[in-house]
């Protein structure tokens, strides 16, 4: 959804002009821009820039944003890839120049399409026929990223493969604790868990990091998919985790009521597969069988209560006045208690 740009989260447009200006995008200084922001997601700030019958997107980290919000990185993994087989947004520039925006910047072009969000009203309406053919093409859009020749593309030198389970284990627990608002009793648990139970072999890929049906644009016709987006988080690692995230967002209509109330994505609608139904089509596409499947998934609820968490932290903090965050430690409470459930039924579904 795009709206009016969110009061304490507006830039320079002045600023953004004359960049704009000096790199050949915009013809005359004196045109006006038109600024309006998208509200969808809890990451980066994302806003849409309209002038001289041109529509760009321009992304840049959140205030106060302490980890993470890479653009330089997203803006080189996105150059790097536009001769590959995957669908991406061009991108123009990037800019670490904090005098003109106050963050670092890019800018890409804007998708048309249509993205599935538990607030767009076109994902209850969508057929289970659809959906099981919108979710076959999710699956093949993640396993052609997890393909990808990533030494071909110059991707190489984006991540370090060996050791990468054991550090991601070591640094999202730090991260969790850098940002604790609350003493959560499951938070302790689960991150030693993961740091006994991680596996000690395994392969490494290129990996998105956040794949998810509101990561993707869909063509109106959801016939094919025009772009995957939000590809700050990527590197070269191990493609179970990134699957494993995969399915920590995968909620399902046999959840409890309590998760699909705070993790409401448009998975649970009719013709979307269970998360088990998407481990075996994950791994009949990649001809694999999971082994630690319940590390994986863990891992990805773990993950996303970090995200959670500091999210909540900045709002907590004055850095955020957007009231979609106020309730976010609700979610991070709920995401522990389910990956500590998962653990103890050794189930990733009907745990509950």
């Amino acid at each position: 959804m795009i709206q009016e740009v969110r009061k304490g989260e507006e830039i320079n447009s002045e600023s953004l002009k004359k960049f704009l200006f000096e790199s050949g995008l915009l013809s005359n200084h004196y045109n006006k821009l038109k600024i309006l922001q998208f509200n969808n997601g809890f990451s980066n700030l994302t806003y849409l820039i309209k002038f001289e019958n041109k529509e760009l997107v321009l992304r840049m980290p959140p205030k106060g944003a302490r980890f993470g919000h890479d653009m330089e990185r997203e803006f080189r993994v996105l150059s790097s890839l536009r001769n590959s087989s995957l669908k991406i947004p061009k991108v123009y520039f990037f800019s670490k120049d904090i005098s003109i925006l106050g963050a670092p910047f890019y800018l890409m072009e804007n998708i048309n399409g249509i993205i599935l969000t538990k607030n767009n009203p076109l994902s209850k309406n969508l057929t289970a026929q659809q959906y099981q053919f919108i979710s076959k093409m999710w699956i093949e859009n993640i396993v052609q990223i997890h393909e990808i020749n990533f030494k071909k593309m110059g991707l190489d030198k984006i991540g370090k493969p060996n050791g990468y389970v054991e550090r991601q284990i070591k640094n999202w627990s730090t991260q969790y604790i850098k940002s604790e608002t609350e003493n959560i009793d499951e938070s302790r648990k689960i991150i030693g868990w993961l740091d006994r139970n991680k596996p000690r072999k395994y392969d490494h890929c290129l990996i998105h990091n956040d794949y998810k049906y509101d990561n993707i644009v869909f063509d109106k016709s959801f016939n094919s998919v025009n772009a995957i987006l939000d590809w700050e988080m990527c590197t070269i690692g191990d493609p179970l985790m990134d699957f494993g995230t995969s399915l920590a967002y995968w909620t399902i209509e046999s959840d409890h009521k309590n998760i699909k109330g705070i993790l409401d994505y448009p998975t649970v609608n009719a013709g979307n597969p269970t998360r088990m139904e998407l481990v075996s089509m994950y791994e009949s596409r990649r001809k694999i069988k999971i082994k630690d499947l319940i590390f994986y998934y863990v891992y990805g609820l773990f993950k996303l209560s970090v995200i959670v968490q500091q999210i909540f932290y900045r709002y907590k903090k004055g850095h955020t006045k957007d009231e979609k965050f106020k309730d976010l430690n609700l979610m991070t409470r709920l995401l522990f208690k389910l990956g500590w459930q998962a653990i103890q039924k050794n189930k990733i579904e009907h745990y509950y």
